[in-house]
């Protein structure tokens, strides 16, 4: 019975790496220095995935749980070069080594797409708050309605949206909630990379 457990979970291994070693390879090359490098952590999620296996408790979370591996490998990676790593001054965050800087600008199309597919009041609440700079104060006396309507608005319309992309992508987050990697799901985000 134990060697066909062993047998099952070796089976389902290859399948996951057959369905996504590319994709994490991708993931890791955008934050390592050179494709070697990439190969060397992209065996060492695999090894930690195999070891780690059985504490995995909802199958569904498998695709989010390794990416989390991932992560951990690559700041593993960093931290272990910590003492030869010389950091340059021109770098004011290194929280920055993880973050790509174009993601959230490659998803503005796909927002404003969004944006403007809203019912009115919810589009007008968005366009006026975030393209135009109202305040909500300024947005609540110019459309006639309450402070607390004009929040209200807002926060829907903000909900509308988020609900959309999250429906659409899948997004990577780092500790600070930032965006740092996204795949889309379906055709409403432009210009994907992955």
């Amino acid at each position: 019975m134990q060697q066909e457990n062993e047998l099952a979970q070796k089976q389902s291994l290859e399948v996951i790496w057959e369905g996504m070693s590319a994709r994490i390879r991708k993931f890791i090359l955008m934050r390592v220095e050179d494709s070697a490098t990439a190969e060397d952590l992209l065996q060492e999620v695999f090894v930690r995935v195999h070891q780690n296996m059985s504490k995995l408790k909802n199958s569904e979370r498998l695709e989010s749980w390794i990416y989390k591996i991932t992560r951990h490998v690559i700041i593993d990676h960093y931290r272990s070069r910590r003492s030869d790593l010389e950091i340059p001054e021109t770098l004011s965050d290194p929280i920055n080594l993880f973050v790509e800087p174009d993601t959230t600008s490659e998803l503005a199309g796909s927002i404003r797409e969004m944006i403007d597919s809203l019912p009115e009041p919810y589009r007008q609440a968005l366009l006026m708050t975030e393209y135009e700079e109202l305040d909500q104060k300024a947005l609540a006396e110019r459309v006639g309605i309450s402070l607390s309507g004009a929040k209200s608005r807002i926060q829907r319309a903000r909900k509308k949206i988020k609900d959309s992309l999250l429906n659409c992508c899948h997004f990577e987050f780092d500790h600070y909630g930032r965006v740092i990697d996204y795949w889309d799901g379906c055709c409403c985000c432009v210009s994907s990379t992955n």
